[in-house]
């Protein structure tokens, strides 16, 4: 049976008094874990907040939810800062930590903080096996992948905490067929890109003498029911201007119904999403300077349509029934569409279920 997860950002918190904006994620983490979701993921951007601080506040708040970032990347934190976080929530939590890692934006930590992005598949691949090795007793693991002497971590997490590898490209798809527990799809991906990104995955698995069934796949689809759809689709073709027109996102739009390519390629000029990251700014620097109005109205409504489940409850199932073909394991609602009543979520998950 297919499971369902929350994604919270740090969005809400330019906004409004931030007593009562810290209070509303914590009310989402109470939501979540009382209506029974499986997991809450909170992304971490390097322009945002601390996700571990907060993950930390939601482990006291929480009994059953599964915790963890979604995702963090090995530039943002340093192999051992993110051994001593996920053990610290694996601790807090009473177990209930997992990690989602990707490859980040090179060019964002290159340009604006004059570090060095090469390989980062290859830094992502070493960081997960030193992770393992400090996650299991006696906590130890060779400093920066190189010949220096073992290093010791004093606490780990009290189980093996599951990673999840965030991937689009065939190369981070092998990655995660060798070496994650599961992989984390991003939002607005169509079922075209699913399936064969899932296939993919799992031919990688199998040529490393894993058991591919083992392996999680989440996706997020925005989950939304609702009988006014037109306004959620509108809303979410901002998050495709800004988050597909990043080098080679608009995979994810994969379907021979549209031409995603030349779409895109409209998407990226009009928000001057290359000067920003040459510059190295991120989404901030794309509402800044590009024109989101434009970008939007490049965008088909069919083509957001297709790549979310988004509409009446039937309408919604189905789609959902599509994504769960493709081998989805794992199902994302929109926090945004979600009634504050904790029964209606609960009823909501109910008829979801497939």
């Amino acid at each position: 049976m297919v499971r369902f997860c929350m994604t919270i950002d740090h969005g809400e918190w330019k906004r409004g008094d931030p007593t009562s904006r810290v209070e509303r994620t914590l009310d989402y983490a109470r939501l979540a874990d009382a209506a029974g979701f499986d997991s809450i993921w909170l992304n971490e951007d390097p322009d945002g907040w601390d996700a571990f601080a907060v993950l930390g506040a939601m482990a006291r708040e929480t009994t059953h939810v599964r915790l963890g970032c979604g995702v963090t990347n090995v530039y943002h934190r340093n192999p051992n800062l993110i051994a001593a976080s996920v053990s610290t929530l694996d601790q807090l939590s009473g177990g209930r930590a997992f990690l989602g890692i990707g490859r980040g934006q090179p060019e964002v930590y290159e340009y604006a903080f004059g570090l060095d992005a090469s390989e980062p598949l290859q830094r992502m691949e070493r960081a997960i096996d030193q992770l393992r090795q400090w996650w299991s007793p006696p906590f130890a693991a060779p400093a920066g992948g190189s010949a220096a002497a073992d290093w010791k971590r004093a606490i780990g997490p009290r189980g093996q905490p599951p990673i999840y590898i965030a991937a689009v490209g065939p190369r981070a798809l092998d990655l995660a067929g060798r070496v994650a527990d599961g992989v984390l799809f991003n939002e607005m991906a169509t079922p075209e890109y699913i399936e064969w990104a899932v296939s993919r995955v799992r031919r990688a698995a199998i040529a490393n003498d894993r058991d591919a069934t083992s392996v999680l796949f989440f996706v997020n689809p925005a989950v939304t029911v609702t009988d006014d759809r037109l306004p959620v689709l509108e809303r979410k073709k901002a998050f495709i201007a800004q988050v597909h027109a990043l080098p080679g996102m608009d995979r994810l739009l994969t379907t021979g119904q549209w031409d995603v390519q030349g779409i895109m390629a409209t998407v990226r000029r009009v928000m001057r999403t290359d000067e920003v990251l040459s510059r190295g700014g991120m989404f901030a620097g794309m509402r800044e300077v590009g024109d989101l109005a434009a970008a939007k109205a490049a965008i088909p409504t069919e083509l957001v349509d297709h790549a979310s489940a988004i509409g009446s409850l039937p309408v919604v199932r189905a789609k959902l029934e599509r994504f769960v073909a493709c081998g989805a394991t794992h199902l994302f609602i929109d926090r945004r569409g979600l009634p504050n009543d904790v029964r209606q979520v609960r009823g909501l998950i109910a008829q979801l279920e497939i």
